[in-house]
């Protein structure tokens, strides 16, 4: 066995896993799609990463960190090899967002300036804050689709006073809230485990800062995670299956709440 090999034999999809912060689900997962998989084998038969796969690994999680795609890093890694292109390419990125961190700081002053002159935010302050979280054609198209029901009705109640300590209350509840799905399905626990099920259960308790929301409201809310290609993307572009994931976690809390009573029937 030749010393490069040795060398080699050492970064198995485990050790890539505890040297590089990558979990090895998320590894099996880059190698499923054809976005990275190991070159060489032992001679054993196991598959191993070498020093170019790595290059590719640290490009992949650059990319991924700046919230691209799947779909696209695969196309601009297969496309263009030249690893000085791709941090240029990521630099460039970084800058934009930069400027874009400025426009939100620049957002959040003059949403203060309104708050402690006890001005109500206006949805274009929401949508500073919020970013591409806030969609104002969302808002007016649930009140065609909801406008009767007393879900809206009492989301309409509750939110008419909210100061900007509120709503930044409800952005830090969903980033919570999300990282608590994603560490679930970082963990390659099923989406019936207890710690993906406890993430429902969050879900629920931040819908319900809304509107009331029993646990049959809250599978039909699951349904159209999947259903919706809006809110599957939102999803999926945190982790690719996210959206199906999440559906299932609530589907499978609900059940364990329901105690035998058809979906909708208890309002705890």
């Amino acid at each position: 066995m030749t010393e490069r090999t040795q060398v080699m034999t050492a970064w198995t999809v485990g050790k890539v896993a505890e040297t590089f912060g990558v979990t090895v689900r998320t590894l099996h997962h880059y190698d499923d799609i054809g976005l990275l998989r190991p070159s060489e084998r032992t001679s054993a038969g196991y598959r191993i990463y070498t020093d170019a796969d790595l290059q590719r690994l640290q490009q992949i999680v650059v990319y991924r960190r700046l919230e691209m795609p799947l779909e696209e890093i695969t196309e601009l890694l297969d496309g263009d090899s030249d690893p000085a292109e791709h941090l240029r390419r990521q630099r460039a990125t970084v800058m934009s967002r930069l400027g874009e961190l400025n426009d939100l700081v620049q957002a959040i002053d003059r949403a203060l300036e309104k708050e402690m002159s006890d001005e109500k935010l206006s949805p274009s302050d929401l949508k500073e804050l919020f970013g591409d979280g806030f969609e104002e054609s969302y808002q007016t198209e649930a009140e065609e689709r909801w406008g009767d029901s007393e879900a809206w009705a009492q989301s309409q109640r509750r939110t008419a006073n909210y100061t900007r300590a509120d709503w930044e209350a409800v952005k830090a509840e969903n980033d919570a809230l999300n990282k608590a799905f994603i560490d679930a399905w970082d963990s390659g626990l099923p989406a019936t485990s207890e710690q993906a099920m406890a993430a429902a259960e969050m879900h629920r308790a931040s819908v319900q800062r809304f509107y009331d929301c029993d646990y049959g409201m809250q599978r039909c809310l699951a349904d159209m995670f999947v259903q919706d290609e809006r809110f599957a993307k939102t999803y999926n572009d945190m982790r690719d299956g996210l959206a199906q994931y999440v559906r299932d976690a609530i589907y499978a809390n609900a059940g364990r709440k329901d105690d035998g009573e058809r979906y909708g029937n208890f309002n705890s």
